[in-house]
């Protein structure tokens, strides 16, 4: 069973991967009769220092049956210069926080 819910995420990854980086979800909807919803997030803390969030949902017979929540610092990637655009369209080159890639490993 296990391993049919890691096929069922790492094909998902594969998916939204080949989809490109538009930050919107594959599955719209989690099958809650036994499997295992995962999330990963980073914020930005301060200037040194990110905070790496690791949310697990396990899912059986329709409810959650346990939810792992694991949160850690891990080092700021600095800043990077990127191309915006104003209201009035002027377009500025400022400094954003880089935002750190994710890749998941599924066995």
């Amino acid at each position: 069973m296990m391993k049919n819910v890691f096929l069922l995420l790492a094909v998902s990854l594969t998916f939204f991967a080949l989809q490109g980086c538009d930050n919107e979800d594959v599955t719209k909807e989690v099958k809650k009769d036994g499997s295992i919803e995962s999330s990963l997030t980073v914020l930005h803390l301060n200037d040194k220092q990110d905070v790496l969030t690791t949310t697990h949902k396990v899912w059986t017979a329709g409810k959650i049956s346990k939810l792992i929540v694991h949160k850690d610092t891990i080092p700021s990637l600095g800043l990077v210069k990127t191309d915006v655009e104003n209201n009035e369209g002027d377009k500025l080159t400022v400094p954003v926080k880089k935002d750190y890639e994710f890749y998941i490993t599924v066995k």
